[in-house]
């Protein structure tokens, strides 16, 4: 399968159950967690005994083509979560219909510029809840 067609939309919290798809969306990050390897040996142990702690999902990355004509541009509405400290709702969907869910908070930073090369703007989540995936029906 492609990566062609995933969507990500974001929704408040208490805002029902429709997420509003942000538009421009060039690239996103890996999904899932690596749990920490934590040492638990005892002194009657001949090796050295792990077990896993809890999972670290690493940072979610998501780039974006930059446009800011409209209250709705997806620059302007991410900054201005930013700024408020808004957790938010949010939802990817693959093509194949197989979603994520989470609430993360945000940071928005525009990339750099050069002659020939498009504006991108990055959108990083700290999350607020574990990932929930959900299987297309």
């Amino acid at each position: 399968m492609l990566a062609n067609g995933i969507t990500l939309g974001y929704k408040e919290l208490s805002g029902g159950s429709s997420y509003t798809i942000l538009a421009g969306l060039k690239e996103v990050p890996e999904l899932g967690d690596e749990p920490e390897k934590v040492e638990n040996t005892c002194l009657s142990d001949s090796v050295k005994q792990y077990e896993y702690g809890i999972g670290d999902p690493g940072d979610l990355e998501y780039k974006f083509k930059y446009e800011n004509k409209t209250e709705s541009s997806p620059y302007r509405v991410m900054r201005k979560a930013a700024a408020e400290k808004k957790v938010l709702s949010f939802e990817m969907t693959f093509p194949d219909g197989t979603k994520f869910q989470w609430n993360a908070q945000v940071s928005v930073k525009l990339g750099s510029g050069a002659v020939n090369s498009a504006m991108e703007f990055t959108l990083k989540m700290a999350l607020q809840s574990a990932i929930t995936t959900v299987d297309p029906e």
